[in-house]
């Protein structure tokens, strides 16, 4: 009876989910209904996934509209009159244009024309698919109207967008952020009638019991409408099913490549090596999964013909197949990676490989994809409202003034005291929490079809180019529709552009294989920089967390860094964990705490769940659970898996079979705390394995060409630092840093010898347009002998060459920059501004006689601060009161358990809190001299003193020491002012 009803996927339209409107349903006895979202297909699937389990009859379309006027509704009769909506939904999507008056002639589809635009606009004879809606409160209009005649073209189009008047208030407000404007200026044309709702079944039939056809009607097209898909465990997979184009051919292509990549991988394969190499391939093929690692495949073979740099990980990087075709570098005999977290026999989908390239070579890769293979698209993502967002967009609905919408949005108010129209902000953002907000696109997730895309949902056409799918990975998996992760990452890039300017700069050094991982492991310089957590810029192990953690474990190989690096995620450490392995780590007989099987299961790891497949091993085989539970319990750890009824009842099983075991109830509920804390953030082993790689190469090259790679890292978006933390490193190892040079300088950083003449790119407020001029004129007709030549040569307006004499770019010509500015003013002054063509003849410059001007190196400071945000100097230069003591981060040691009074320039810091909620804060911080050292505010002295900003601190503080790992508890802590600048002094 209801065939136009809307989720909260009519995107800042609807107030509620697909799942609370089969509730509703069932609340009013409604055995049939339709989801009929406005230009979305994003909650069709599950809608229908999970209508079986309310016993209701799903029904999907779409309610198209132009400017959220209604236009028709389509209701897909069967599959593929969902594909042909989808087909048409998605051409107007992709090309941006609005859908006509009346539909297409849709063959398995019905369409049904709102009565008001029937009797108003439409003059069309009636096609056999389509129909009239009628609402509850068109029957008046009805009863005087001609279209009553067609008895057989009339139905209940009874919209439903609202469950009350707090869904109605909802809705009201998301339209007016839509159209950003203040709530009473909402138009009426751009919301829906408060009369929008469901009512009981009975309450419908009654309201239409004069028009009884128009009953028949409606139940006739609810009958004659399925649609369906397959969501049960064992479900085939959806993926492209062979890359040959013949099962057959597929298995002896990866036979030939596994043979092939085995005396690359292994000089001399043992019966461990062949052996697990059989049973790979014996399951891969009955699993089917054959096509899906020849597909990986091909896009990694298409990234080494063009030179791209590439990490494979996830759980395929537990594959010796993988680790064969050169998807991963990860050799699983090495590592006894377990084989059950990459694949069993009850596994339904393929492992997952993530495949990290450059984020210079990503998009070229993607759009390889898209050309290669049919039936492709992006994996779409929902961005939600949360609480902050919610309240900035609802305060600029009510009109209310920035800094009242700073203050709610921050929480700093108390709610008691707050007025009518702020309670109100305040209630309906708690309410706009998790409603989707727009559609994005999944951070990686690629889909690669053996059917078209559209027969499971509409795509849209975002900025990247590329077509996106109107649902998210949950429900990709649950049709059976697994993902290829193409990633992007910076990591790679600074690799492969280190070695293109060592390759430029020290050509004679430059004969090394960066791929030689083997050699790095070994190498007593690169495990030094690990052991003495040496390590900034390089991938995953220079933030101030990691340098703890290495600086406590004294790691110096490989496989401690593979430890490490899973360790270090949320749920080891929030479970406790991270720290109870260092103890284990430094006290054997603390090994001995753990339970005779955890220790039997983790060896390695002292009997603590540190990777995701020990959530696998415990579930397994210290649970009891079978493998296809198992992995159910380690994909339900995060995400909206875990609400999951599977989940739930993996879950009473895991402590039910716990509990046959004989185990006591203290430790089956600490070891399920220990699953649940962290199984969802933790890292497969191969993982894990596959950023050690990553980091190894990235050490290497800050061990032997440490300029070359910090230049790098400032060319592809720095790292967890900011840039200024770099060039200060670069400082450190005897770089000679120069500010932009127009005669010198690219667009990036460049290293010459040991010199560092910093990018165009840096300058905040220099138009990329004029950067490139300055180069291109540079690069066909050669340097710029004068500030004459210059402004001759190069097009450019007053502010922009004020900007580059000003950070010292014209320095080769001796002049000062206060003398160049006053010239420039003068010999721009006669040229319009808006001309873009140099000049074709020199005009005849007239000079003039200035006066003597000077500037400071203070001046500088601050016109490097205000273009490009640091003082090439360092803040310590400006500061108001020079440091009244000389103690360094080097003096810590001597300090221990005492306390000192140290300054320090605050390059990174976290917030937290204790178990009770409290706030606290780490800091890391550059003392005078240049070295780092960590600090540690707990609540009181952070509630105190509120460490936020960076700058110099003036520092009081207890010396402590942790595993050799030596901090400063702060108790007092001070910023400190710099001088006024003197440009304006």
């Amino acid at each position: 009876m209801y065939l136009n009803c809307h989720s909260y996927y009519s995107l800042r339209f609807g107030t509620f989910s697909e799942i609370e409107l089969l509730e509703l349903a069932k609340e009013n006895c409604v055995d049939s209904l339709a989801l009929t979202d406005i230009n979305n297909t994003s909650a069709c699937l599950n809608f229908i996934r999970k209508a079986k389990e309310y016993n209701i009859k799903p029904i999907v379309g779409i309610d198209f509209r132009n400017n959220h006027q209604q236009l028709y509704v389509g209701l897909a009769q069967n599959n593929k009159g969902y594909k042909e909506l989808n087909d048409f939904l998605s051409y107007h999507l992709h090309n941006k244009i609005a859908f006509p008056e009346t539909a297409p002639l849709f063959q398995n589809a019905f369409v049904i024309y709102p009565f008001k635009q029937i009797i108003e606009t439409l003059k069309k004879t009636l096609n056999t698919n389509e129909f009239i809606g009628v609402t509850i409160k068109d029957i008046p209009k009805l009863r005087l109207s001609k279209t009553l005649l067609l008895e057989n073209k009339l139905v209940i189009l009874q919209p439903v967008t609202f469950r009350s008047k707090k869904d109605f208030n909802t809705h009201r407000l998301l339209r007016a952020i839509d159209n950003n404007i203040l709530l009473s200026r909402l138009p009426e044309d751009q919301q829906a009638c408060f009369s929008e709702q469901m009512i009981h079944k009975d309450q419908i039939t009654k309201e239409f019991q004069e028009f009884d056809f128009i009953i028949r009607n409606t139940k006739k097209i609810g009958s004659q409408c399925t649609i369906d898909f397959d969501f049960s465990k064992n479900k085939p997979s959806l993926n492209q099913k062979t890359y040959t184009g013949d099962i057959q051919k597929d298995n002896e292509l990866l036979q030939k490549l596994c043979t092939e990549g085995l005396p690359y991988r292994y000089k001399n394969p043992g019966k461990k090596v062949k052996d697990r190499l059989k049973k790979e391939l014996d399951l891969i093929t009955k699993m089917n999964f054959v096509s899906y690692f020849l597909l990986n495949w091909r896009i990694i073979s298409y990234a080494q013909e063009q030179g791209y740099y590439y990490v494979g990980r996830g759980s395929g990087a537990n594959s010796i197949v993988a680790y064969l075709l050169k998807i991963t570098d990860v050799d699983p005999i090495e590592l006894d990676l377990y084989f059950e977290r990459f694949i069993n026999s009850h596994r339904t989908s393929p492992p997952d490989f993530d495949i990290d390239f450059s984020w210079r070579d990503r998009q070229d890769i993607t759009r390889f994809i898209f050309s290669e293979f049919n039936n492709v698209a992006l994996l779409g993502a929902y961005v939600t409202f949360h609480y902050k967002g919610a309240v900035r967009e609802l305060g600029k609905v009510f009109g209310l003034p920035k800094f009242e919408i700073d203050k709610l949005s921050g929480g700093d108010y108390d709610y008691n005291s707050l007025d009518h129209i702020h309670k109100l902000v305040i209630t309906y953002s708690q309410l706009l929490q998790g409603i989707p907000n727009y559609i994005s696109i999944h951070a990686s997730g690629i889909l690669i079809s053996e059917q078209p895309l559209h027969n499971y949902a509409a795509t849209d056409l975002p900025p990247k180019g590329f077509p996106t799918v109107q649902f998210d990975m949950i429900i990709a998996e649950d049709l059976g529709l697994y993902k290829f992760d193409i990633l992007g990452q910076r990591g790679l890039a600074k690799i492969k552009e280190a070695i293109n300017i060592i390759q430029y700069n020290q050509p004679e050094k430059a004969n090394f294989d960066i791929h030689d991982i083997e050699k790095f492991k070994k190498d007593p310089n690169i495990n030094a920089l690990i052991r003495d957590a040496k390590c900034l810029a390089c991938f995953y192990v220079e933030s101030p967390a990691m340098r703890m953690l290495l600086s406590k474990l004294k790691t110096d190989n490989y496989l401690g860094l593979v430890a490490a690096s899973s360790i270090i995620r949320p749920g080891v450490a929030k479970s406790g964990m991270m720290r109870e392995y260092i103890l284990r780590e430094h006290d054997k007989n603390r090994r001995n705490n753990s339970h005779p099987i955890m220790l039997d299961l983790m060896k390695d790891t002292y009997g603590i769940m540190v990777y995701q497949e020990d959530v696998i091993k415990v579930a397994h085989l210290f649970a009891k659970l079978t493998l296809d539970e198992a992995d159910v319990l380690r994909r339900g750890m995060s995400g909206k898996f875990r609400s999951r009824k599977e989940f739930k009842e993996v879950q009473q099983k895991f402590i039910q079979n716990c509990r046959n075991e004989g185990y006591e109830e203290q430790l089956i509920f600490e070891i399920w705390d220990q699953v649940a804390s962290f199984a969802g953030y933790a890292f497969p082993k191969g993982h894990s394995a596959s950023y050690a790689v990553e980091s190894y190469q990235s050490l290497f090259l800050k061990a032997y060409f440490p300029l070359e790679y910090l230049v790098a890292t400032l060319n592809n978006g720095g790292g967890f630092y900011r840039p200024e933390v770099y060039l200060h490193e670069a400082k450190l190892l005897g770089a000679i840093i120069h500010t932009p040079c127009i005669n010198v300088s690219h667009y990036e950083h460049i290293l010459k010898n040991n010199h560092i003449y910093l990018g165009l790119n840096i300058l905040r407020n220099l138009d990329h347009k004029t950067a490139e001029l300055i180069l291109s004129e540079r690069q066909i007709h050669g340097d710029y002998v004068s500030l004459n030549d210059f402004i001759d040569r190069v097009p450019i307006s007053i502010e922009q060459i004020s900007i580059l004499i000003k950070i010292d770019a014209f320095a080769f010509t001796q002049k000062n920059k206060h003398e160049l500015l006053w010239e420039a003013h003068f010999k721009l002054h006669s040229i319009s501004s808006n001309y873009d063509q140099p000049l074709l003849f020199k005009e005849k410059r007239t000079e003039y006689r200035l006066p003597e001007f000077a500037s400071s190196k203070l001046e500088d400071a601050f016109e490097q601060i205000e273009s490009f945000g640091f003082p090439i100097c360092g803040y310590y230069e400006i500061l108001t009161t020079k440091p009244v003591n000389q103690n360094r981060a080097n003096d810590l040691k001597a300090y221990l358990n005492k306390k000192i009074d140290i300054y320090g320039y605050l390059i990174a810091m976290k917030n937290t809190s204790t178990s009770n909620g409290k706030r606290m804060a780490f800091g890391t911080f550059l003392d005078q001299f240049g070295d780092v050292f960590d600090t540690v505010l707990f609540p009181p002295v952070q509630e105190k003193y509120k460490l936020r900003h960076k700058g110099i601190y003036r520092m009081y503080g207890k010396v402590v020491e942790e595993f050799g790992f030596l901090s400063i508890e702060i108790i007092k802590i001070v910023k400190q002012d710099y001088i006024q600048d003197p440009r304006y002094a």
